[in-house]
């Protein structure tokens, strides 16, 4: 498996990938399939090109098989802060040591990035799978928002975690 930041070019096949998380896992996302299925590929593209965030690709034989994305914070009293989010790999690619590659790549880019000293994250609260990998990084829950997210009638938890850099 091959990682590396995502292109222009990868834009309309991570709208593929985007959407099939939303639509697998969606208790994982703030985002849903309903408003991101009207973006153009073009809106990723976009992103990737900004500079505002590093966003994470893992290849198999050239086709997408998970992202992460690590956003930087812009504002001057919070330039020392980034987010891991948007971390999804496909199930057929689990077990596999891809998401782990995508966090020690997200994790990698704040650690050269001399601004950053914390990097934080949210996992739903009854991710065991994903919360086991990032406390394997060092990242502990500060805490727990209750109702974070709601579909329908159901609300899902979400833990907040961190990992201080320095």
């Amino acid at each position: 498996m091959i990682i590396r930041k995502l292109l222009a070019e990868d834009a309309g096949e991570y709208k593929k990938l985007r959407l099939e998380a939303l639509q697998n896992k969606p208790e994982a996302f703030a985002s849903s399939y309903e408003e991101e299925c009207g973006n153009p590929a073009d809106f990723y593209a976009k992103r990737f090109a900004s500079g505002l965030s590093a966003e994470f690709g893992i290849f198999e034989k050239g086709a997408l098989a998970g992202t992460a994305a690590l956003i930087k914070e812009t504002k001057l009293k919070l330039k020392h802060r980034a987010i891991i989010a948007a971390v999804y790999v496909k199930p057929e690619y689990r077990g596999r040591g891809a998401a782990r590659k995508l966090i020690e790549a997200a994790l990698s880019e704040a650690s050269g990035d001399h601004n950053i000293e914390q990097v934080t994250l949210s996992v739903e609260s009854g991710n065991e799978p994903a919360k086991r990998l990032y406390a394997s990084f060092g990242f502990t829950v500060y805490g727990v928002e209750k109702r974070a997210l709601k579909m329908g009638e159901n609300y899902y938890d979400e833990d907040h975690m961190i990992l201080y850099l320095s």
